[in-house]
C-alpha cells in the first residue's frame, strides 16, 4: 500500500474492485488525503476532460466563472480511482498518459502545466491486451498501469470465503438493523 506504484485491479463486476482500491488506500501513507472515484462510464465524453483535469475560468461557455478543479487535482496527495479504465476514450488516454509520465496536469484553457501528486489504481472487467489488439486501449498506457496487477477472482472461485463473508454481513446487519 506504501509502495505508490500504480494499481491496475482486473475482475469481474461485482467481485469488488473498488472496496479493494479504497482498502489500499485506507492502509497506505496517503489515507489522510482523498480517496477520488471516478466510474469511466458514468461521465459523457464531452464533459469527461473537463471533470478529469478541470478548466480555467472563462474556458468555454457556461464554464464557471471561477474556473474548476478537476477530480485529477482533487486526488493530490491522495489517491485517484479510475473504475472501468477501458471505457476513457482514446484521446484522453493519450493525456492519462501524459499525466503519469509528467506528475503534472494542463487544465482546460491553461497554458501552464501544474504538478500534481497521487495514487493510480484502475479498475476492469475487461481484457485490456484484448482491447489493445481492437485498437481501443493504448498499449503505452497500459503498459504504464499494468505495474502491480491484482486479479480479483469471483466468489464462485473462492468458496472458503463465503462463510466468512456470510457472518461478517450477518454481524453488521444485526448492528443496524
Amino acid at each position: 500500500a506504501d509502495i505508490g506504484s500504480t494499481v491496475l485491479l482486473t475482475g469481474e463486476t461485482g467481485t469488488g474492485k473498488e472496496v479493494f482500491a479504497s482498502y489500499i488506500h485506507n492502509i497506505s501513507n496517503r489515507k489522510n488525503h482523498n480517496f477520488i472515484v471516478v466510474d469511466c462510464t458514468s461521465l459523457p465524453e464531452a464533459l469527461m476532460e473537463s471533470e478529469l483535469f478541470g478548466y480555467e475560468k472563462g474556458t468555454f461557455t457556461g464554464a464557471l466563472s471561477s474556473g474548476k478543479k478537476g477530480m485529477i487535482e482533487s486526488a493530490n496527495g491522495g489517491t485517484l480511482f479510475l473504475d472501468e479504465i477501458n471505457s476513457l476514450p482514446l484521446s484522453l488516454q493519450g493525456k492519462l498518459l501524459r499525466v503519469i509520465e509528467t506528475k503534472s496536469i494542463k487544465k482546460l484553457g491553461s497554458a501552464k502545466p501544474q504538478p500534481v501528486d497521487f495514487r493510480l489504481i484502475v479498475a476492469t472487467n475487461v481484457d485490456l491486451t484484448k482491447c489493445i489488439e481492437e485498437k481501443t486501449f493504448r498499449s503505452d498506457l497500459y503498459y504504464r498501469l499494468n505495474v502491480l496487477p491484482f486479479h480479483l477472482p469471483p466468489l464462485r472461485e473462492r468458496r472458503e470465503d463465503i462463510i466468512p463473508l456470510a457472518k461478517r454481513f450477518l454481524e453488521e446487519f444485526q448492528q443496524a438493523y
